[in-house]
């Protein structure tokens, strides 16, 4: 499990652009986003940087939560 980080999510079309992006991510198996918290929960075998790269595409920054 991945969490990140998501930066600039600001309605639900933002968590709904962010949860698609990383749905089309290969080896993405389950995404959960959270509008309000600015993360998103990840399972599968994508590696972080796509993951990241393709919340940056939509947009928004993200980053490896800690």
């Amino acid at each position: 499990m991945t969490e990140l980080k998501v930066e600039g999510m600001s309605c639900g079309h933002c968590k709904m652009s962010v949860e698609k992006a990383l749905k089309s991510v290969q080896g993405v198996e389950k995404v959960e986003v959270f509008l309000q918290e600015g993360k998103a929960i990840v399972e599968g075998s994508a590696p972080v940087e796509a993951l990241i790269a393709a919340v940056q595409e939509e947009g928004y920054s993200a980053s490896v939560r800690q």
